[in-house]
């Protein structure tokens, strides 16, 4: 028979924590128990009832070891197969399910959908129903398949946001990285160590989360110096850098810039700043993507306001000056 564990990382966010834990014991398929990884002083208080133990595991750093609480829950956990969910992701009731499903023909790493909802919609409880009918995709995400298990060739895809994966695979693994503390790059580093170690990488139809409302920044601009350190770290693990693309965007806003020792950080974050990369109230997500075609527009305008600048003043030397 096989043992489900049930594992999430939480810091702050007891609101958000309490719709994972109640979205767990409303699993068509209970998991077996769930581990909380508490990266913070105080164990939490106040979380809903459930029907298999809970249990609260302290990690706690200087800045959030989100590398070696999941380690720690993954080592933690009596099951065969480990369901990782965020703080922030209300597993739908055939999350458990699903996962067990694939679980039994796929060994390695899974990883089910993720549907986005807008500020509000948790107010009145969990509503499945209506999650379903208003929750959206992320549009710079690679969906899973319609139905069944598709293989993921591209290790920068895995995203520790809901994942399931094999005790066995686990160990193989050896577990993320905990050189990376604070935000950004343990994900990536964990998908390139398994795809380095042969390691399946795959979407999966189903095993499907809610992601909650909460006010973010795409790109990261509130953790520059993390994101920074952290690329680093994966540059000098696999000789390239990760996180380009926000190490792109920080460069357009000036407050980066790579030099031969490495990329030095110029300033902190204005206001305006986070002003273009805070996620409104009217997005479901925040976006990355967004941010960089804004700033590549205002490049681009300056550039052809530049030009035209010195057109028109070369203009003026065409015709020697009127007598």
């Amino acid at each position: 028979m096989t043992r489900i564990s049930a594992l999430t990382l939480a810091s702050g966010r007891a609101a958000h924590l309490r719709n994972v834990v109640a979205g767990f014991e409303a699993q068509t398929i209970k998991p077996d128990e769930l581990i909380i990884g508490v990266m913070q002083d105080e164990e939490y208080t106040g979380l809903p009832q459930t029907s298999f133990p809970v249990r609260q595991l302290r990690i706690t750093g200087d800045e959030l070891p989100l590398a070696a609480a999941r380690n720690a829950v993954a080592n933690a956990a009596s099951g065969d197969l480990l369901i990782f969910v965020d703080v922030d992701c209300i597993p739908q009731p055939d999350l458990v399910r699903d996962y067990r499903g694939h679980f039994m023909w796929t060994p390695g790493l899974l990883m089910g959908e993720v549907g986005y909802l807008p500020g509000g919609a948790t107010e009145s409880g969990l509503d499945f129903a209506a999650f379903e009918r208003i929750a959206v995709r992320h549009s710079d995400r690679q969906g899973p398949p319609k139905q069944g298990v598709k293989r993921c060739e591209d290790y920068r895809c895995f995203w520790s946001l809901n994942f399931a994966i094999d005790r066995d695979s686990w160990i193989a693994s050896g577990g993320f990285d905990e050189r990376y503390v604070g935000y950004g790059g343990e994900d990536t580093d964990f998908g390139r160590t398994l795809d380095d170690r042969g390691i399946a990488i795959s979407w999966v139809a189903g095993a499907k989360v809610f992601h909650q409302y909460h006010a973010h920044c795409m790109p990261p601009i509130h953790k520059v110096a993390s994101v920074v350190r952290n690329a680093e770290v994966f540059a000098s693990k696999w000789g390239h850098r990760t996180m380009e693309h926000w190490l792109y965007a920080f460069r357009l806003m000036g407050l980066i810039e790579n030099t031969p020792d490495g990329i030095r950080i110029l300033r902190a974050p204005s206001d305006e700043d986070f002003a273009l990369c805070a996620q409104m109230e009217d997005m479901p997500y925040a976006n990355t993507r967004r941010v960089i075609d804004i700033l590549d527009a205002r490049k681009a305008q300056a550039e052809d306001a530049r030009r035209a600048e010195v057109a028109r003043a070369q203009e003026e030397f065409l015709l020697p000056a009127a007598e």
